[in-house]
Formats: C-alpha cells, structure tokens, sequence
C-alpha cells in the first residue's frame, strides 16, 4: 500500500458490481431501496472488509463462497461506519480464505439528494406539458441523474471508491414506465416492475472502469440523433444528445460537433472510440460545467444546450469546446485512468489542450489560440504567481482532499504545459506518442512518468528530463532580457505576483523554449531551448524581436521598458498570440513592481486602432485589473474611466450596433465587448442608445436587444437606472425561458449601484429562488464592482452560518462562492478582517482557496501602496485627471 495516500486495504478487490435500485420515492424524504452484489478477489485472507459509504445506510451483508460444489455463506456480524473517512467495515464471523471468487452482498438505502453529488434531484420549469410519471411539486418537476467524480459514487452504494480500483458494471432501475432511464451503456432488457405503472430497466455490462465514471439518469427526457460518419466493427455509432421535454432542438450544436470530434479523436489517436453509443444529457443542477461518465457525459445547459436565435454567441464557443473536452475524456481518462488523484492534471490538462486542438479543427476562424492564450493562459499566471500555488502533480493523501486541486493549475496550467511541449516535440509527434501510451495502458491506470516515457520513444528525447521541472515543481519563470548592439542577455528567475523572490524560492532552473522571432520579417531564429540560470545569445538583429513566438512557451518576458514602445510600434509583425502575450506580461510585470502601471498605460494606448477581439479581450482585462486595484481612490478612478474611455470611443463608433449577415463569430463578440466597456465607463451615445433598447424590451419588444448584446445593454442599464431597471431584470431572471438568460441576468444584476440594493440581490441570492449551482453568480457579480464589493463581505460575515448550511452539501460550490467574492479586494485591512473572521471556522475543503484569497489581496494592496502616487502623476500629465 503507498505511504503518501491513504487507501482502503488491499486485501480484496472488486471485479464486477451487479447494482439494482427499487422504490425511488419520488418526494420527501426522496429515499431508495438497493442491492449490490460484487465479486470479489480476495488475495489475503481476513476477517473484515472496509469498503467506501457515505450518507448510505448499510441494512444486511454477507459473503458466498464457492469451494468445488458446497457452497457457504458468511454474514457480517457489525457493521461499523467511519464517517470522516467515508468508509464501513463489515466484520465477518468468520475468517474470510483467500480465493479468486466471493461474492459480496449488500443490501442498502440511500437518498436522491439536491447536493449535485452523488445520485441527485435536481428541479426544473417545463416548457411544455410533461409525462404523468414526473416527480414534481407545487412549483417545480425534477430530474435525476448521478455526478460521483471525485469521490460521490460512494454516495449512491456502497463501493470501492478509488480510481485503480476498476471493475466492471451491470445496473437495473426501476423508473415510472412512461420515463426514459439511461446509463453508461445501452439498454439491455425492461420488464414490469414489481409496483404498478412502474418498469425495472436493464443495461448491458461495461467496459472495466472506475467507480467515478458510472453514471445513470432518469427523466421525461427527449433526444436529437445523428450517427458518426466513420464506421466502428461495422457500423456507424449512435450519437445523442438528451433533455427533458421542449429542449430538445437546443441540442442540435452539441450533436453536431460531437459526432465529428469522436471520429476526429478515433482518427488522431488511432484507437476507435470504445463503447457502441455516445449520449450526452443536459442536467438541470450541476455543480461542474460537465462530467465525461463514460458513454453518459452529462452537462450544466450552459455548456450543451445552444438556441440558434435566441442564445448569446459567445456560448457558442463554450458549447463546441466543452463537448470536445468531455470528448477527449472518453480516451484520456476513462479508457487509460490516472493512478491516483495526485495525478489529475493527465486528465484535465490534455483534455483541455486535445479539446481546443479540437475545436481548432472544426472552426479554423475562431482563433483558439488565441483564445488559449488570452483566457487559460493569463487565467493559470495568476494563480500559478501565488506563493500558495501547488505543483501540477500535488500529493493528495486522502481523496477527500481532491475536489480543491480541480483548478486551474491541474486544468489550465496543465494545458499550456501540454501545449507547450507538443510545439517542441511537434504535434504529430506528441500524438503519436499520446496513441501509444494509450494503447500501451488500454483499460487500466497509469501515471505521468508513463506518458514521457511514450512520448520520448516517439521523439527520440528526454521528455521526463525537461519536463518534470514544469509538472513536479511550484511556479514558473520570468525571462528578464537587457540588450547590447547584436546581442541578448536573458536571466530567469520565479515569477511572483508580490515581488521579491526569497533564494530558496528561487531554486528551479526551467527548461525554456525561447521561441525567437527576429530580423525586419519577424522570422523564427532556431535557437537551442533557455536551460540555465543565465546566457547571451549573439547574432540576434535588434532593430526587431520577439522572445517566445505565439506565446508557447509557459513564462513571463521582462523586456527594457524602450523595447516594449518599439514592439508597440510594430504590431503589424505580430502574430495576435504575440500581442496578447506582450500585454499580460506589462500587466503582471507591473503588479511585481518589475514594470510600472504607467509604462502599460502608455503600451496600451497603441491598441486603440486594433480591430481583434481577442486582442482587445487581453487590453482590457488588463485594464480592469488595474481598474480594480485602484477603484477605493476616487481620483485615480475617474481618471482611469476617462483613459478607458478615450481608448475604446473610435473602436466602439466605428464598430457600431448593427449586426451583418457576414460578421463572423469573433467581430460580434468585439461588439459586444466594446459597447459594454464604452457604456460603463460613461460613452454618452452608448449609454443612451442602451437605455432606449432596454426601454423598448422591458415594454415588451423582445427583439429590441440582440441576443448578443443582452449582457451589454443589461449591465448599461442597471448601472444607470436604479430600483427600476434592477427589478426589471430581475423579473426577466424569473421569467425567461432561455437556457443562457439566467446566467446573464445574474452578472448583469451586480451593477447596481448602491448598498441598499446589493443587500437585496444577496438576500434574493439565498433566498431559494436562485439555483445553488449560481449562486456564485450573485456574489461575484458584486464583487466585480467597486461600488457594492465590500457589501458582499457584510454579508458574508452576518449570515456565515446559513451560507455554510446552504452551500456545505457540495464543497466545490462553497468554496467557489467564498473565492470569487472576495478576490477582487485590495486592502490589508480587508485581508486581516478575512483572516479574523476564518480563524476558528473549520475550514475543511475550502482552506486552499482561502488562502488563494490572502495572498491575492495582499498582492494587490502592496501594488496599489507603491504605484498609486507614479500612477497619479502620470494620468494627470496626460489630461486624464
């Protein structure tokens, strides 16, 4: 057994559970009768068996041996729990011999919860009439499905619960008969159950897997098919995406993306999709944006559910992605599994990469690189610039542990290393390895080591040499450069946020694509990877370069501050990575006091004319966390909205209301980003011509605002309009039918202005009529805004107990309510209020992102302490303030 975890015993091991549930109660107290029958190999003989359960309640279990034809049964005497730890012991009367076949029985009762864990309701508003079997009550029908990743499957029966513990499945459940059941695999049989108007549904056995990749659902579900075009043993497989009555034809985007990707995936892997069916269901509550259960993948709708006419595009974008990524999973993940959770990011990282690889393929125009390098790349510095950041690979001793490193270290620090690795090796290369460590592991575990050894017998290098700095070690590092006539000196060192790197935080010396471009073409120049602490590379043309070519690599730059001018000068010879990359490196330079705040105003203000919005999308997240920072000093603040004002007014006029048949997908989200900012920070003519269209809708002009532009015009309009516009979307938050209006109706309702209206948005927040699953929405909303930010901490500290109540029963949704509210301050007082208030709280299962939170803040406050007099000066030299 490893010494670093701490696992079940390995005394037995499962390999096939026989799982039936009956008697679904379908109101309170929402309970369900089970069976589990598992085989067991039992390799050294024992007197008790420790398997996981956690809210179950174990009725009966006993053991059958068979030895030549007698066969004998031994019952358990005691069945203990151990509640901390999720597990029950069933001691046995007997001693148990060793042997290739027991077979455990337990019979067992669980709960259909509303914590989005486990086997789980969730409730819902019907667009049209619904079957007569639904669950429902006064206001609501439900829906039940199951999400066991990481460590929930515990919660549906009892089980094995630890990912290289694979077995098989086979599952029955008994469902009213005019409701669909679905599970991993297709259905085998239904017979009548043994209640009236009820049906018992059977399902083929699976592939040998994970406990966390069983899944099942039932509902008053519909579906939307199509088939994949390549042929698998013969024929062509069923692809489906499932919702419940009246949704169905908002599947059609998702169904159309994933019958391409799982043949693109079988083709680039080269190992043919495993499973005879591919179904993906749109869930209700969901705590995650999607689950890759294994030929199952459920979704928040957010992120499968897509209306034509009716749907901001920008989820446009999510959708395609998200199904990629749960994609990718089914190979990665599913049918080769990491060892154990300390290896998570195998799975997150390169289905993130493979799932934007992915969408690159079916839309060449978006730019996802781009995208990549804007929204995961920037997104994993900032927390991975934290002194309490963690490796990729982190050791988690218990998986109860786990739920916290879903972040984005494992997922997009993960990728960009990913990312950065297959540019070096090549992607053919990379993917010929990744097939060969798939097939070498097919329907097993493995670890990291096992990937860079497939991937250095496929490239003839040393994968593991090179990268097991970026994966095992904290961090990452700054490139600092100084120029001479025809040469560059470059030095590497950590990148922190707060500044002053202490010596024993700066003991890892990183492999370094530099990524050279130079010379009047911006041409590559091959230059051997950076792999000391410091070197000169010599017949380097001055006149023009670029370190870290399309942003690749996983590190800062620190160019002369002259430099930075002349690139601004030169955008035309960058690539949009390029510009993206140069622009968050200003930003995070000017945060760790290696770069000032003025020298990114003035880079900034070459941007003016670029008409990318993927570019645009970097300038001005750059800008609002500079905005943030300083938004407590009303000077500095004024001063900064009047500088957003003047840099975005040309691009916003020039780009206009009207959408074009021809506009593509990037030019409309340009759109709608430049008029929200050009609203917020005061253009005239945008907030007027917001407050007519808003006018016109609330009167009942639904096409009055495209749907792109709700988010805009909303926010604008909130902003601007006191208790009248807040209670006019908030009664669209109520009434709308669209999958993505709840979502925008939420972020749009946290720019209201005043305390008196924050405290309200709270309260209707918690008060039951916001999903759990949102409710961070509400928070971080008014997080994002200066004017209410400090009302979110009131309120958090006045009512700690009933959030805690309310959000504990998935720990993943509280700790990212409690992160995203309080992020965005920049105090010392603020951070030690914080501090006080936490330190006798049991911080169980949110104490990373706590402490995520601690150091973010006082980043932000030793900034705002050295850089707001500079700042000042610089904004009054230049007529802003």
């Amino acid at each position: 057994m490893a010494k670093d975890r701490d696992v079940l015993s390995d005394d037995v091991k499962p390999t096939n559970y026989s799982i039936s549930l009956v008697d679904l109660l379908p109101k309170a107290p929402w309970t369900y009768q089970g069976t589990v029958v598992i085989d067991l190999k039992v390799k050294n003989a024992t007197k008790s068996i420790t398997l996981n359960t956690h809210e179950l309640k174990v009725h009966s279990a006993s053991i059958s041996l068979e030895s030549g034809k007698t066969a004998s049964s031994i019952k358990a005497s005691n069945i203990s729990y151990d509640t901390k730890n999720q597990r029950c012991t069933l001691s046995l009367d007997q001693e148990l011999p060793q042997t290739e076949k027991a077979v455990l029985e337990i019979s067992f009762e669980g709960t259909m919860n509303s914590s989005m864990a486990g086997f789980y309701r969730s409730k819902y508003t019907p667009p049209v009439p619904a079957s007569k079997g639904v669950a429902k009550d006064d206001d609501h029908h439900y829906m039940f499905s199951t999400q066991f990743e990481s460590s929930d499957a515990r919660r549906a029966f009892p089980c094995f619960d630890e990912p290289n513990l694979k077995a098989t499945f086979d599952f029955e459940l008994e469902i009213p008969e005019d409701l669909t059941a679905l599970s991993n695999m297709p259905k085998k049989d239904v017979k009548k159950g043994k209640k009236e108007g009820t049906k018992v549904v059977s399902f083929d056995r699976t592939p040998i897997m994970s406990t966390y990749l069983l899944a099942w659902a039932f509902g008053d579900f519909e579906y939307v098919e199509d088939f994949t075009r390549r042929k698998y043993n013969g024929k062509t497989l069923p692809v489906r995406v499932y919702t419940t009555k009246g949704l169905k034809k908002q599947g059609m985007l998702a169904l159309e993306s994933a019958h391409q990707v799982v043949d693109y995936f079988s083709e680039i892997f080269r190992i043919d999709y495993p499973l005879p069916k591919v179904d993906m269901l749109a869930v209700h509550e969901f705590s995650h944006g999607a689950m890759e259960n294994w030929g199952l993948i459920t979704y928040r709708t957010t992120a499968i559910l897509f209306d034509e006419y009716a749907s901001d595009q920008k989820y446009r974008n999510r959708v395609v992605y998200v199904v990629a990524h749960e994609l990718a999973h089914q190979w990665f993940g599913n049918l080769v599994t990491m060892d154990w959770w300390n290896e998570l990011w195998l799975n997150e990282g390169f289905a993130t990469w493979v799932g934007w690889y992915a969408v690159d393929y079916l839309h060449p125009d978006w730019n996802v690189w781009g995208q990549f390098v804007t929204d995961s790349m920037q997104t994993a510095f900032q927390l991975d610039s934290l002194r309490t950041s963690h490796p990729i690979e982190v050791p988690v001793r218990n998986a109860l542990e786990v739920d916290q490193i879903f972040d984005h270290i494992s997922y997009l620090k993960g990728s960009s290393v990913i990312r950065m690795c297959a540019a070096h090796l090549g992607v053919e290369t990379f993917l010929k390895g990744v097939s060969e460590y798939l097939k070498a592991h097919t329907y097993g575990n493995a670890t990291t080591n096992d990937l860079w050894s497939a991937l250095s017998k496929a490239s003839g290098q040393d994968v593991k040499a090179f990268m097991d700095p970026w994966i095992l070690k904290i961090g990452f590092p700054v490139v600092t450069v100084a120029e001479e006539p025809g040469q560059i000196s470059v030095r590497q060192s950590r990148f922190l946020t707060a500044g002053e790197v202490k010596p024993e935080e700066n003991e890892t010396t990183w492999w370094i694509p530099l990524g050279l471009k130079t010379g009047p073409q911006a041409t590559d120049a091959q230059r051997e990877p950076f792999t000391t602490k410091e070197d000169t590379y010599r017949d380097i043309d001055t006149s023009f370069y670029k370190l870290n070519g399309d942003q690749t690599g996983f590190y800062r730059t620190n160019l002369p501050p002259q430099r930075l001018l002349e690139l601004s000068k030169a955008l035309d010879k960058l690539s949009v990575q390029d510009k993206i990359g140069l622009i968050g490196d200003a930003g995070a330079l000017a945060v760790s006091g290696d770069g000032t705040t003025a020298g990114v105003l003035m880079f900034l203000e070459g941007f003016s004319v670029e008409t990318n919005y993927l570019v645009w999308s970097e300038v001005l997240s750059t800008l609002g966390k500079i905005r943030t920072t300083f938004s407590d000093d009303a000077e500095i603040s004024k001063a900064l909205s009047n500088y957003t004002l003047k840099l975005v007014t040309a691009a916003t006029d020039n780009i206009g209301w009207t959408f074009n048949p021809g506009d593509d997908y990037l030019k409309g989200q340009l759109r709608a980003l430049l008029l929200q900012t050009a609203g917020l920070v005061g253009h005239e003519g945008v907030v007027a011509e917001s407050q007519k269209r808003f006018k016109a809708f609330v009167d009942g002009d639904k096409q009055a605002i495209h749907p792109s532009l709700r988010s805009a015009v909303f926010k604008i309009s909130i902003k601007n309009g006191g208790k009248e516009a807040y209670e006019a979307i908030k009664h669209e938050y109520i009434t709308t039918t669209s999958i993505d209006g709840r979502e925008i109706t939420l972020q749009s309702l946290g720019q209201v202005q005043s305390a008196e209206l924050a405290q309200e948005y709270l309260k209707f927040g918690f008060s039951g009529g916001v999903a759990i699953q949102d409710v961070h929405s509400v928070g971080a909303s008014l997080a994002n805004n200066s004017k209410t930010r400090l009302e979110v901490w009131t309120y958090m500290k006045a009512n700690w107990d009933m959030i805690y109540e309310k959000l504990s029963g998935n720990m993943v949704v509280l700790e990212r309510f409690v992160r995203m509210c309080l992020i965005k301050n920049s105090s010392f007082d603020v951070e030690k209020d914080i501090q006080a208030f936490f330190k006798d709280k049991d911080q169980t299962g949110y104490d990373r992102g706590l402490a995520v939170v601690s150091d973010t803040i006082k980043g932000n406050a030793r900034y705002k302490e050295r850089d707001a007099g500079a700042i000042r000066e610089w904004l009054k030299a230049h007529g802003y303030a």
